[in-house]
């Protein structure tokens, strides 16, 4: 269901984007708009991105196979980190586009037109973005999320043009619109870094948030035939989660008895934790191995 999801809101970002650089293309040839330019030239890579979330999304929602035993998951944040190094470039050509504007003195024209645009690009994206918001809040892709963060600088970004065109143009302030580009590059920019982050976060296997980390191990640990538990293993990939631990038994627990003890631990940890992959290694109580890790 929640893979459903993820592949519409795909398809809706695929949609707006393109119902957008036609629209923006126009305002930006009737214009000449710098900060308009900047619009086109980011929904364009937002075009390019929206195609890559679908795919991966798509690529994610995979079952595992022989080449691919903890399933596909990472698609996602190949597919975000792709879309940071999008986002960059367009941001470094709007930056540069507009310096040279504000260097040349020169402005746009016919700012009806790109305002009436703008005005457009803002409702699309303003559904697109509340419906993108509530996939997310759904199924947690990174992937959407990382779209949903394009789409929302261009919320700012359809207001800033809209306002560059004002000053611009009609109350004669002349550079606004080239300084409303260069702010839109920066932004770009800050949301860019911004999202780099969770996309290396699970390209390099970082565990859990240290809360999720401690309610799993506290609901584990509610198991009687438990005498504590360690070396414990997180990571995300996409939107599946993988947990592996060790955990200490009575030395004169049977082969049978400690699978039936890890099986009732499973059990527990997927009514607080559902669709997490879990693996459990039991251990005669007191025996660390090297390299294993205390867990509190």
């Amino acid at each position: 269901m929640s893979q459903a999801a993820n592949v519409r809101a795909g398809l809706a970002s695929v949609t707006v984007a393109l119902a957008l650089i036609g629209l923006k293309g126009y305002a930006s040839w009737t214009t000449g708009s710098a900060a308009m330019l900047g619009s086109l030239a980011d929904t364009a890579l937002d075009l390019i991105a929206s195609l890559v979330t679908l795919y991966s999304v798509r690529l994610a929602a995979t079952p595992a196979d022989r080449q691919h035993r903890f399933g596909h998951g990472k698609a996602e944040a190949i597919a975000a980190f792709f879309q940071v190094v999008l986002i960059s470039l367009s941001a470094f050509w709007i930056a540069l586009h507009s310096i040279r504007r504000l260097t040349s003195g020169s402005g746009p024209d016919h700012a009806g037109a790109g305002i009436v645009v703008s005005l457009i690009a803002l409702a699309l994206t303003l559904l697109l973005v509340s419906y993108q918001r509530r996939v997310i809040a759904r199924t947690g892709s990174l992937a959407i999320s990382t779209d949903h963060l394009h789409y929302q600088s261009d919320l700012l970004l359809n207001a800033a043009v809209i306002c560059a065109l004002i000053i611009d143009q009609m109350l004669g302030l002349s550079g606004a619109d080239a300084v409303a580009g260069v702010g839109i590059a920066l932004w770009l920019l800050y949301g860019a870094y911004s999202a780099s982050h969770k996309a290396i976060d699970q390209l390099m296997d970082r565990e859990w948030p240290e809360e999720r980390r401690r309610a799993f191990v506290e609901v584990a640990n509610r198991h009687p035939e438990l005498r504590g538990i360690h070396d414990l293993k997180t990571r995300t990939a996409g939107h599946h989660d993988f947990v592996q631990f060790h955990v200490w038994v009575d030395p004169d627990m049977s082969v049978g008895e400690a699978h039936r003890v890890m099986d009732e631990v499973e059990d527990k940890l997927r009514e607080v934790f559902p669709d997490v992959e879990i693996l459990i290694h039991p251990d005669p109580a007191g025996h660390v191995g090297r390299g294993e890790e205390m867990q509190p």
